[in-house]
């Protein structure tokens, strides 16, 4: 599958870690790094956050990090890869959990906060309203160049294609079935070409209606992480980084402008040859 947009990037690097525990304490050290990084060089940073019981790991870690204070939380953009599309404050929420795990620990700005619509909010039950509304937004950023500079998620060269901020880190998990976002093998939310953000209806997993960003979307990030721990994860790995087609492994096709970079703990990495590692 050709992803428009997506310049030829480089091999993925694979960083595994012994345990779960030190995989979220390693990646939030790293998340404080890249985003004071970004802060230095273009006065503000955005990430992408993942739910999930590793996104959600390393949320807490990075709310009990010592360094964190090294990140000027007021000048940080967070968006978010997908929702699921339930009521605000549901405790399946994405944005709710996030919430419980981290935002409430640092100075956010409100403002920079941008979380997917909810089903009891102005599109009410519309997933595809919603999703387009969060498009909206994303577009809007990206001509602000509130992150000091946007990516096109359309064809290269194609003006009129819809935009998103260069995100400086994205954020996903990783599914047993190598499904990322809400981005499911075989479902036609990963065969989207065009629109930055999808209603997904009739997911695979609960709850069925969800919204998420696309691959083009995904592949506009200056770097995407990839996060999984566990045992049930090994075998999606292995197959997402022998490079299987995207649309049988939407893993496989979550690549970052400048870096993409997998983080497992060992269990996660069991299937991966020696070779594969760092």
């Amino acid at each position: 599958m050709t992803v428009p947009g997506q310049a030829p990037s480089r091999p993925p690097r694979v960083v595994v870690h012994p345990d779960k525990e030190r995989m979220a304490r390693a990646t939030a050290a790293r998340l404080i790094t890249a985003l004071a990084d970004a802060q230095t060089a273009r006065g503000g940073a955005s990430v992408v956050l993942t739910g999930g019981r590793n996104g959600n790991a390393l949320l807490a870690a990075l709310a009990q990090a010592p360094g964190r204070d090294g990140v000027d939380w007021s000048r940080v953009d967070l968006w978010w890869g997908d929702e699921r599309f339930l009521p605000d404050g549901d405790p399946d929420r994405n944005h709710t959990q996030a919430r419980e795990a981290f935002l409430d620990a640092v100075p956010l700005d409100p403002a920079r906060v941008h979380p997917m619509p909810a089903s009891d909010g102005p599109y009410g039950a519309d997933a595809a309203s919603a999703a387009a509304a969060y498009a909206a937004e994303l577009a809007e950023a990206a001509s602000a160049g509130n992150t000091g500079n946007t990516a096109s998620a359309g064809n290269a060269g194609n003006t009129a294609a819809p935009r998103v901020p260069a995100f400086d880190v994205l954020l996903l998990g990783l599914g047993p079935d190598t499904h990322v976002a809400s981005l499911f093998p075989g479902h036609p939310a990963v065969r989207e070409e065009e629109r930055t953000v999808v209603g997904v209806l009739e997911a695979p997993k609960p709850p069925p209606t969800r919204i998420s960003l696309t691959l083009p979307a995904l592949r506009a990030a200056r770097e995407v992480w990839l996060l999984a721990a566990g045992e049930d994860k090994a075998e999606a790995v292995a197959a997402a980084l022998e490079g299987a087609d995207p649309l049988r492994t939407p893993a496989s096709g979550a690549r970052g402008r400048e870096r993409t970079l997998w983080i497992l703990d060992e269990a996660a990495a069991a299937r991966l040859p020696a070779s594969a590692r760092e």
